[in-house]
């Protein structure tokens, strides 16, 4: 069987952690089947029905916060350009009586639902549209009301058996017949994510939690559709995650606007990160940074997500980015040298690469360490004294790995100091900076000339 799941974004605003969540699942359970010798399809879905809110800018930064990512599409498609096929569902479902007209306008139902809940009762739609007669409607559309349509659940059980969830079970009689269609026509997530999951030969929806009651309402659609067109169903599983909270255990939702994936671009945050934290996170399996996405995916399980809802916290995603770095190769970060500002790739080397990638946060700390092996850094000298002692005892000849302890036992042996005492004036007159890599290494880099330099300005 291939496997196609899909990714929905609307294109009303930026993609944040919760969405690259469900987009990074998806492909990971999809890409996770290509590897081991299926076949497979990602279908990027933009659901754009809301033609006031959705913006040209918001779609063209989904592609490009996806791309980021590495998450690949197979195919793409945009509701707004399926309206003729949602019209024809409609009037479709309008034939064998599954969906009606609802004249109520919203304060007459909030005031029915308010009724419902002062005695003690479910808020469910009482369905009082099914009785208007043909007068009542030409009366109510001739005072301006625009009827909503609303889609007739049947009374049954309505059970599946979920990936994340187990056995999920509701009732159609405790739900609330959902409307489909609005007074100005539009079309509603419920209906329009069904008709394409359908024409596209979705298998598998993999999707937050949220959508629970969602996916109860939408099976007895996918039943009624499936025999309306009169086709075989296909085989379609469901999985509901669990939603992120934030690390004070409230809803991440009310703070999504800060954790948009631009932002956290602009921040440098790694998006190998933000991968290696979401596919993990939430599950039993430890999060470890992690270079590729096929790693993630080679042993990416569905079932090893908890019901218990995970605490995001975005400290670990800059910790992520920082052990990332300590375990890229220099063939992975070569191109993009030439994208951070000031740095001049010429002089970052595989060397230079290889002894700094673990004091660096965010890429572009590279260029301090640029500056501090082929700048002209002004020192911190505190003990001047003891910086010309050191110059003085300079090794002279051709320096190696072992130039560093010839040097500092020299010093330790004239001046008596050890420890910090011995070491930390010299890193700081060299570098400017109390931490750093080894100096037996980074001294061969800033080579004997700039040394020289450096030290001679005490």
């Amino acid at each position: 069987m291939t496997i196609r799941v899909r990714f929905a974004p609307s294109p009303t605003g930026l993609l944040h952690i919760g969405n690259a969540r469900a987009a990074l699942i998806n492909w990971l359970f999809m890409r996770h089947h290509e590897l081991r010798g299926g076949e497979a399809h990602f279908l990027l879905r933009q659901d754009d029905t809301d033609l006031e809110r959705s913006k040209d800018e918001y779609a063209l930064a989904i592609h490009q916060d996806l791309a980021w990512l590495g998450i690949t599409h197979d195919s793409f498609i945009k509701q707004s350009d399926r309206f003729d096929r949602y019209n024809e569902i409609k009037d479709l479902l309008i034939a064998v009586g599954r969906l009606y007209p609802c004249y109520e306008t919203p304060e007459e139902l909030d005031f029915k639902r308010k009724r419902q809940m002062a005695r003690g009762e479910a808020p469910l739609y009482d369905r009082a549209a099914l009785s208007l007669t043909d007068a009542q409607k030409t009366a109510y559309e001739q005072d301006g009301r625009n009827p909503h349509w609303r889609f007739l659940l049947e009374s049954k059980p309505i059970v599946w058996p979920d990936m994340v969830r187990g056995t999920t079970e509701f009732h159609g009689s405790r739900l609330s017949d959902p409307v489909l269609v609005r007074g100005d026509g539009a079309f509603l997530y419920t209906i329009t994510s069904v008709i394409d999951d359908i024409d596209f030969n979705i298998t598998h929806i993999i999707r937050g939690e949220d959508h629970v009651t969602n996916t109860a309402v939408q099976i007895q659609l996918f039943d009624a559709l499936w025999s309306i067109l009169n086709c075989k169903p296909h085989h379609l599983t469901f999985a509901h995650t669990t939603l992120l909270l934030d690390v004070d255990g409230s809803p991440l939702s009310k703070r999504l606007g800060s954790l948009s994936l631009e932002m956290l671009r602009q921040e440098e945050i790694e998006p190998m990160a933000i991968n290696s934290l979401l596919a993990r996170l939430g599950t039993s399996k430890p999060v470890e940074p992690t270079l590729t996405l096929d790693e993630l995916a080679t042993d990416f399980d569905l079932s090893s997500f908890s019901r218990t809802p995970p605490h995001f916290n975005k400290t670990d995603l800059e910790n992520l980015s920082h052990k990332i770095y300590q375990i890229m190769p220099y063939e992975s970060i070569e191109h993009r040298l030439t994208l951070v500002d000031d740095v001049d790739p010429k002089l970052i080397s595989k060397e230079l690469w290889s002894l700094i990638r673990g004091n660096l946060n965010k890429l572009s700390d590279i260029k301090e360490w640029q500056y501090i092996c082929s700048g002209d850094i002004v020192p911190e000298i505190s003990d001047p004294d003891y910086i010309k002692i050191a110059l003085e005892l300079l090794p002279i000849g051709n320096w190696d790995e072992q130039t560093w302890a010839e040097w500092t036992t020299l010093l330790k042996d004239k001046t008596g100091r050890k420890g910090k005492e011995l070491f930390m004036p010299l890193r700081l007159a060299l570098t400017g900076f109390a931490h750093g890599p080894e100096m037996k290494h980074l001294l061969l880099l800033i080579g004997r000339d700039r040394v020289l330099k450096r030290l001679g300005r005490s």
